[in-house]
């Protein structure tokens, strides 16, 4: 994808936010975690692997039609950064210092918590087209 529309990235950047609200008070992260977010936010947006994009194309034209691909590239986004979040805190917690903490490897964490997030995603938006009280729970969540 790389060039993303504004409009594109403007909505996808609304419900990620939406939706991460939820779950993390978005106002009151740090400076340097709202940084974090800000990067993987365009990180994941640009998808220059084409991974989402390949992923969404792939998705059935019901699943297609519950949301648009930008609304569903936010949710997507929003899951990844909770998912990295969580996961984070469970390394800063597990480490007894900085130093144990850089010296483990953690290459790669993020790009298997993006892609494991992706599929989760696109599993519960397939599980939405039979399942109302789940999509109603996504455009709760997706809501400001």
């Amino acid at each position: 994808m790389t060039k993303v529309d504004p409009q594109y990235q403007e909505v996808a950047k609304q419900i990620s936010y939406n939706v991460a609200n939820k779950v993390l008070p978005m106002d009151k992260l740090p400076e340097t975690l709202l940084e974090a977010y800000e990067g993987l936010f365009t990180e994941l947006i640009e998808d220059k692997a084409n991974t989402f994009t390949h992923a969404w194309d792939a998705l059935p034209a019901s699943a297609q039609k519950l949301m648009t691909k930008a609304e569903f590239h936010g949710f997507y986004i929003a899951n990844a950064w909770m998912q990295l979040s969580r996961v984070a805190q469970e390394i800063a917690d597990s480490a007894d210092s900085e130093e144990e903490m850089n010296n483990n490897e953690y290459d790669g964490v993020f790009g298997r918590l993006a892609e494991q997030s992706l599929k989760e995603c696109l599993r519960k938006l397939k599980k939405a087209r039979t399942d109302r009280p789940l999509l109603n729970s996504f455009k709760l969540v997706m809501s400001a």
